[in-house]
């Protein structure tokens, strides 16, 4: 049998996480240490690998039982490697330290065992579309995958500057990062976009550190649940996508 499909063969490497494509998560597990990945996530794995439901504390689920940001994880054990994905969104491997990591929950694929993760509030406004309001900050030693839509965009915050971004294509930033939430606008509803721009709530970012933005301001609509006739096959009215989805902001 003969193929160009036979290009895209095992990546070899011995590092623990790798990319086996811009869209395909490679971890290499010891026995040691377990990673936490995404529920659903895995889309092939070779070894004695064991998958279970992640234990959260009291804390976390109260936290997104009333927030809504969490983690929905499972536990990946054993001796071998596993492929982890989600909608073939774009995969990105960065090393948390004693800086932490702020990120929206949705984008997490993976992350190591020994970090630790909150639910923190951001801004003051809540019910908000896109990233802000509640978000989780991850902090110890270890790595954490991350998805973007899209090919992202990394902004360096250097203290002397501010740097602006759509909350809705927000990923992550820099835990040390003072955040701020505004919608410039001069409609007494904030809900309005931004006059007849179409933008409308922004987080400013100040301090030292990264901002890391995606081309895209919506999260694939994973597991949304599409209503009846025609407004909502396009997405509209209380029985469609986005009724179903207030705040745009989609997860598992």
């Amino acid at each position: 049998m003969q193929s160009p499909l036979f290009a895209h063969t095992e990546a070899q490497t011995q590092d623990r996480y790798a990319l086996q494509n811009p869209q395909l998560l490679r971890v290499a597990l010891t026995g040691h240490d377990d990673v936490l990945a995404r529920k659903g996530s895995m889309v092939a794995y070779q070894g004695l690998i064991e998958f279970d439901g992640e234990y959260r504390t009291p804390s976390q689920q109260y936290a997104q039982a009333h927030t809504g940001e969490g983690l929905d994880l499972m536990r990946c054990s054993g001796q071998g490697t596993v492929y982890l994905a989600n909608l073939a969104q774009y995969v990105h491997v960065v090393d948390v330290d004693r800086e932490g990591l702020t990120v929206d929950g949705g984008y997490v694929l993976a992350l190591d065992s020994t970090l630790h993760w909150e639910t923190i509030m951001v801004d003051s406004q809540q019910g908000i579309s896109g990233t802000g309001a509640y978000n989780l900050n991850i902090t110890g030693q270890g790595k954490v995958a991350l998805m973007t839509s899209g090919q992202p965009l990394m902004l360096h915050s250097t203290g002397h500057n501010y740097v602006y971004a759509d909350a809705d294509a927000v990923v992550a930033w820099s835990s040390s990062l003072r955040v701020s939430m505004q919608a410039q606008t001069s409609s007494s509803s904030v809900w309005r976009r931004r006059g007849s721009t179409g933008e409308g709530w922004e987080l400013s970012f100040q301090g030292q550190g990264y901002v890391l933005v995606q081309p895209s301001e919506l999260l694939p609509p994973q597991g949304a649940q599409i209503g009846q006739g025609v407004a909502a096959q396009y997405g509209f009215g209380q029985h469609g996508a986005h009724g179903q989805n207030q705040g745009n902001i989609w997860s598992n």
